[in-house]
């Protein structure tokens, strides 16, 4: 794998790492199965595209972009909560509505962003390559998001919200507000991963209705798979192993499809995708299983 291609997977793995940060909190701290995240996706590309398309800064155009995903994550929340919609229903529901409200955004398929300015471009620095500061500057955002999630998940709001995931009925016994938790959690979660899509859409030059497919399913083997390269007890160390999953995700997908002589091209990326999802899945099993053969000998 080229340099250039190496680069260009650690861009994707630090923008879907914000991704997987809201997956993180939905199906981990509150245990809520939010589809939703593959309409916020394309919301957070479409939102900052058509800003930024229209003369608005790059930076406000990012930061609406991550408001209309803590938006569209907030109904979810309170179709469960107020209407008594199952949470995987009430994600899918949401998730079909805003495939029509993202191509009402953007009033059509597609908006191309080749030529506008973008947050890459108005911060890059003439000493520095764009193929490098890309990375830099995701990375200090991933930093930034990272740092701040434990921060607030160390407040007293934060707290309530892990309790609430964590014990349901014994949050409410102790006088939290579940169903303001649960609503506020899938706000963050979903703004996160709103974020992600609108540096997606700058990063690739352009948004599209389609760049949301499959955004679940790539945010839980981040998660999955930085559960199993790092086991950790501490928060922040939780959180940084989803940001380490994302990347590794990111450059075994890369490694795969710039490899010859296996023999992919880019249209198998979803079954490259759906095959590391099910080795990250098996293999805390298949320790388990070594671990009890040894200790049986």
């Amino acid at each position: 794998m080229s340099f250039l291609a190496s680069l260009g997977a650690l861009e994707l793995g630090f923008i879907y790492s914000l991704v997987a940060l809201g997956v993180f909190i939905s199906f981990r701290i509150l245990r809520f199965p939010d589809l939703t995240v593959d309409g916020t996706f394309a919301t957070g590309g479409a939102v900052a595209a058509l800003m930024i398309s229209h003369g608005y800064d790059p930076f406000l155009s990012t930061l609406c972009a991550a408001l209309a995903g803590a938006f569209a994550g907030a109904v979810t929340g309170w179709l469960n909560t107020k209407l008594g919609i199952m949470d995987l229903l009430a994600s899918i529901l949401m998730m079909t509505a805003l495939y029509s409200i993202n191509l009402r955004i953007m009033s059509g398929p597609n908006i191309p962003l080749i030529f506008n300015p973008t947050v890459f471009s108005v911060t890059q620095s003439e000493a520095m390559a764009e193929h490098i500061w890309r990375p830099v500057m995701l990375a200090l955002i991933v930093l930034a998001v990272w740092l701040l999630t434990n921060l607030y998940f160390s407040t007293r709001s934060g707290l309530a919200m892990r309790a609430t995931g964590a014990n349901l009925r014994m949050a409410r016994a102790q006088g939290v507000t579940t169903d303001r938790s649960i609503v506020g959690g899938m706000a963050l979660s979903n703004a996160m991963v709103a974020l992600g899509g609108a540096l997606f859409a700058q990063s690739q030059g352009g948004a599209d209705i389609a760049m949301g497919i499959g955004t679940i399913v790539i945010g839980l083997a981040a998660v999955i798979l930085g559960e199993s390269v790092l086991h950790v007890r501490r928060f922040i160390l939780i959180l940084l192993s989803v940001i380490i999953g994302a990347i590794v995700y990111r450059f075994f997908i890369a490694l795969a499809l710039n490899s010859d002589f296996i023999g992919l091209k880019a249209q198998d990326l979803n079954l490259v995708t759906a095959l590391l999802v099910t080795v990250a899945l098996v293999l805390p099993k298949l320790k388990k299983l070594i671990i009890k053969r040894d200790l049986n000998a």
